[in-house]
C-alpha cells in the first residue's frame, strides 16, 4: 500500500465514523507557546480547554467554518527541532506527517481504542503489544485502558500488555500549560505506531494538575512509521515517501548523509511553503541550518545536486500539498544558497585548521562563516569530542543578548526610552512619531491585504523616528497602481478620523474575536485587541498588539510609501512614513 492510499484509507475510514475532516494547519502555528506545529492536537486545542465551540467558533483551516461536531480527523504536517542532531540513523525525522483522532466530549477510551484497532485490522497490521499508563503517585493506574484492551485479548499475563511509567506513557501540554493525560501504545512491526492520549487533566503553569470537566481523546500516528510497516521496509527512508528525492543521490553515498538529505529536503520545502525564510531567530534559524548543513555536504561532494532533490519533494507532496509550488521552492533555496556561497570554504579551511572544538571557537565559525554546529560537530570528528549543543546554543544566546546592548547603545546616542524590538525612540518627541507610524502600519497592512489578498501576512518590521519598514509575504513586485491603492486606503483611512480603541482578553478569547495574529509571535496569555473601525461596516484594522498608538487616526498626518522592495523569495519589503 503506497503513501497516498494509506492517507485515503483512513480519512475515508474516521469521515464514516461521523468525525470531520480538516485539512493540515500551517507549521507556522497561531499557539505562541511552540516555535513550530509539533502535533495534529495544536489546531484543536481550544477545544479541549473550553475557549472554543466546535458548533459555533470558526475553525481557520475550515476558511473560517465551524466544525460542526465533536470528533475531528487529520493529516497534520509537523515539526519536531529536538530531533534535528539525530537525524541519519534509522528512525529519527525533523518533518513528518501526523496522523490523528480527536475527541473534545464526543468519545472517550473505549470507542478510541475500537477504532485504532479496527482500522489496523482492516490494514492487515498485527498488533505487537499494548502499553498502558502504569500510575504514580499524582495519578493512578488506567485501569479503564487495561479492562478495554483485555476484552481483545491483551493483558500482562500474556506479555501483550506492558504497564509504563509517566515518561513514557503520560502525555504532556504542548506548551507550558494546557490538557494532558495518560497514554496506551500500540506498537506494531517492531515499533510504535499509534499513542492514543486520553486528556483528562489540564496542567497548569505550576505544573500542578487538575481533572478537565469534559475529557477528550488526542491520538497520533506517524504516516512514515505507518507506510513502513506496510511495504515491509527496515527503515522509513526505504518508504515510496522518500525513495524518488533520494534516488537523485549518487549511490556510493553515505547512507547518513543519504538520510539527512532525505529527511532536511522534505523540512526545507515545507517551512518555505508556510512563508519560514532562512534568519538568525526562531524558525527561520532552524530553516537556515538545514539548508546550510546540505550546502556544505553539496560544497564536499560536486554530485550532490540539492534543487534536484527539492524538486522530486514537490512531485511526492504536491497532490496533498498543493502549496508546495516548485519555483518558490527553489527561488528560496538559491537565495540563502548565493548568501551562503562565498563563506563556505573558508569556514571549512578554518574549521581544519583549529587544533580542539569547543563552544567558543565553534560558535566563532558560525558567526563568521555560516558553519552550522551539526557540520562542525561532524567534520570536526575527535577534535570536537568535548563539544556539546548546550554549550554552543549558550555562546549564541550570549551574542544576541550583547548585540541587542550594542544596538541599543548605538540607536540616538544616549539609550533609548522606547525599544520594544519593533519600535524604538531615543526621546519623547522620536516617541510620538514612532507611535504615529506604528498605528499607520497597522492601517497599512489592513489596505495590503484588501488589496493583494489575505494571504498578505507579516514578516517583520521595524519603526524608527525617520521611517516604518514592514515586511510581508508577497511573491511578486507591486504595480504602481497597488501601491496607489494602497496609500489611498490608509489616507482615507486617516482622513476618516477612525477611533483607536482595545480590550484586554486572554489569548484564546482575542483569537477568536477573528482579529489578526502572527504565528510566528510569542504571545502572553492576555493580549491587547486593537480596533480602528467605527466608520466601516467591518472593522478597518483589528489586530493583536501591544501597542502604543495614537488615539485617533486623523493624528496621523498624511501617509506615503517611499520604497518597495524585495527581501528573498515570496518576502517584500515597504518603507512608508507619515507627515
Amino acid at each position: 500500500m503506497d503513501s497516498s492510499e494509506l492517507r485515503t484509507r483512513f480519512l475515508d475510514y474516521f469521515k464514516e465514523k461521523g468525525h470531520t475532516i480538516v485539512p493540515s494547519s500551517s507549521l507556522l502555528p497561531d499557539d505562541p507557546s511552540v516555535l513550530l506545529t509539533t502535533a495534529g492536537m495544536q489546531q484543536f486545542k481550544p477545544y479541549y480547554t473550553g475557549a472554543a465551540d466546535p458548533f459555533r467558533s470558526p475553525h481557520p483551516t475550515l476558511e473560517g467554518k465551524p466544525l460542526g461536531s465533536k470528533n475531528a480527523a487529520s493529516i497534520q504536517k509537523s515539526f519536531r527541532t529536538s530531533d534535528i542532531d539525530e537525524v541519519g540513523d534509522e528512525r529519527h525525522l525533523t518533518f513528518f506527517e501526523m496522523m490523528g483522532n480527536f475527541s473534545f466530549g464526543g468519545y472517550f477510551k473505549e470507542e478510541a481504542i475500537l477504532y485504532a484497532k479496527e482500522f489496523l485490522d482492516s490494514l492487515g497490521v498485527s498488533i505487537e503489544y499494548v502499553t498502558v499508563f502504569g500510575g504514580d503517585k499524582d495519578v493512578p493506574r488506567d485501569e479503564e485502558s487495561v479492562k478495554i484492551w483485555e476484552k481483545y485479548g491483551f493483558s500482562a499475563a500474556k506479555g501483550n500488555l506492558k504497564f509504563m511509567g509517566r515518561e513514557d506513557n503520560f502525555w504532556g501540554p504542548t506548551g507550558a500549560e494546557g490538557p494532558c493525560g495518560p497514554t496506551t501504545e500500540i506498537y506494531a512491526g517492531g515499533i510504535e505506531v499509534w499513542n492514543i492520549v486520553f486528556n483528562e487533566y489540564y496542567q497548569k503553569a505550576d505544573k500542578t494538575l487538575e481533572k478537565l470537566p469534559t475529557p477528550g481523546v488526542d491520538t497520533g500516528m506517524g504516516l512514515e512509521r505507518l507506510a513502513r510497516v506496510l511495504q515491509k521496509k527496515a527503515t522509513v527512508f526505504e518508504t515510496d515517501l522518500f525513495l524518488r528525492a533520494m534516488a537523485e543521490l549518487p549511490e556510493d553515498l553515505d547512507e547518513r548523509i543519504r538520510r539527512i538529505f532525505g529527511d532536511h529536503t522534505r523540512a526545507i520545502a515545507f517551512l518555505l511553503a508556510d512563508g519560514v525564510l532562512p534568519s538568525n531567530k526562531e524558525a527561520g534559524y532552524v530553516l537556515r541550518r538545514l539548508m546550510r548543513r546540505l550546502l556544505v555536504y553539496e560544497h564536499l561532494d560536486a554530485r550532490i545536486a540539492t534543487e534536484k532533490l527539492l524538486e522530486r519533494v514537490v512531485e511526492t507532496y504536491g497532490h496533498p500539498y498543493s502549496n508546495l509550488r516548485k519555483e518558490f521552492i527553489l527561488q528560496g533555496f538559491r537565495a540563502e544558497k548565493e548568501r551562503f556561497q562565498q563563506s563556505i570554504a573558508r569556514g571549512l579551511k578554518e574549521l581544519q585548521r583549529l587544533p580542539a572544538l569547543n563552544a567558543r571557537n565553534a560558535f566563532s565559525l558560525y558567526e563568521s562563516y555560516g558553519i552550522p554546529y551539526e557540520i562542525i560537530k561532524e567534520l570536526g570528528g575527535q577534535r570536537a569530542q568535548g563539544l556539546a549543543r548546550e554549550g554552543f546554543d549558550a555562546e549564541f544566546a550570549k551574542h544576541q543578548e550583547i548585540s541587542r546592548a550594542g544596538q541599543e547603545r548605538k540607536f540616538g546616542g544616549h539609550g533609548l526610552i522606547l525599544n520594544t524590538g519593533e519600535l524604538k525612540a531615543a526621546n519623547e518627541e522620536e516617541a510620538k512619531i514612532v507611535t504615529r507610524l506604528h498605528t499607520a502600519t497597522h492601517l497599512m497592512q489592513a489596505a495590503l491585504r484588501r488589496v493583494l489578498g489575505e494571504g498578505v501576512r507579516q514578516a517583520g518590521s521595524d519603526i524608527t523616528a525617520e521611517r516604518t519598514r514592514f515586511d510581508f509575504t508577497f511573491d511578486r513586485k507591486l504595480a504602481p497602481e497597488e501601491i496607489r491603492q494602497v496609500e489611498e486606503l490608509v489616507n482615507k483611512a486617516i482622513q476618516d478620523d477612525l477611533l483607536v480603541t482595545y480590550e484586554e482578553l486572554p489569548y484564546e478569547e482575542a483569537v477568536k474575536t477573528g482579529a489578526l495574529h502572527f504565528a510566528k509571535e510569542k504571545y502572553p496569555q492576555r493580549v491587547k485587541v486593537y480596533t480602528m473601525d467605527s466608520k466601516y461596516p467591518e472593522p478597518f484594522s483589528k489586530e493583536l498588539c501591544g501597542g502604543p498608538h495614537v488615539q485617533r487616526t486623523g493624528e496621523l498626518g498624511h501617509f506615503k510609501v517611499l520604497k518597495e522592495e524585495a527581501v528573498s523569495a515570496g518576502i517584500r519589503r515597504i518603507r512608508a512614513t507619515v507627515k
